[in-house]
């Protein structure tokens, strides 16, 4: 079976991926800053779907727990796909950037950049290794577009999606897909910004989009998952 790596999975974007992927018959790593959560999550699929789901706690801020994230993915067989999914603000709730706390952007740029980036040094002997191996890295519109208060998060996402579109002309053999996952209901969302009540989807309603990557494998890029929802329609 496919062999899965998904970061920030306890909850929103990150659980609905994994449970996309548990129901198709993928093993899983799953990863979260909170074990209970994380644990609570990774039995839950594993009892539903049969599929293989180890839960290792910890920060992908931390060298020795993305080693930790690898070496249980190699005694599943590999890693397959890698999903860099967890994220920070910077400041919650978000700030313009005359207010913004300099360790809130480093704390953003940390998890959101470089630990991206490192996990994938990690993991690419093995994700070489797979068939089909790929990187999906989560985007924002905010790394695209400018919105007051966003500065900090949408900046790490903007350096984000940079990175990935290098990584993909730097490994032909691997699929890199930056995914800008649009309007969900999160508590990233709701951490970010509190005031807002306006509904949004679940994060369950684009894990199809995600899995259109997965079938289709389109060349290396920047992905919207409202298009590609819309697109298949």
């Amino acid at each position: 079976m496919p062999v899965a790596i998904i970061t920030g999975a306890s909850k929103g974007l990150g659980r609905a991926l994994a449970e996309g992927l548990a129901a198709r018959g993928w093993d899983l790593v799953l990863d979260a800053r909170t074990p209970e959560a994380l644990q609570e999550t990774a039995s839950g699929l594993g009892e539903l779907h049969g599929t293989r789901v180890t839960a290792v706690p910890g920060d992908v801020t931390d060298a020795g727990h993305r080693a930790e994230l690898v070496a249980a993915a190699w005694k599943l067989g590999g890693v397959d796909l890698l999903v860099s999914n967890a994220s920070a603000l910077g400041a919650e709730p978000l700030v313009r950037l005359d207010a913004l706390p300099l360790e809130g952007l480093r704390r953003a740029l940390e998890v959101n950049v470089v630990a991206a980036l490192a996990l994938v040094q990690e993991a690419l002997p093995l994700l070489r290794a797979a068939r089909t191996g790929a990187v999906i890295t989560v985007s924002s519109d905010a790394a695209a577009e400018a919105y007051e208060t966003w500065g900090g998060y949408g900046a790490s996402k903007a350096a984000l999606d940079h990175l990935a579109a290098v990584l993909g002309e730097e490994e032909p053999g691997l699929r890199v897909w930056a995914v800008d996952p649009g309007d969900m209901a999160t508590d990233l969302y709701a951490a970010a910004v509190p005031d807002d009540d306006d509904p949004r989807p679940a994060p369950a309603s684009v894990v199809p989009a995600f899995l259109r990557l997965l079938d289709e494998r389109p060349a290396s890029g920047r992905y919207g998952a409202p298009a590609l929802l819309e697109e298949r329609r």
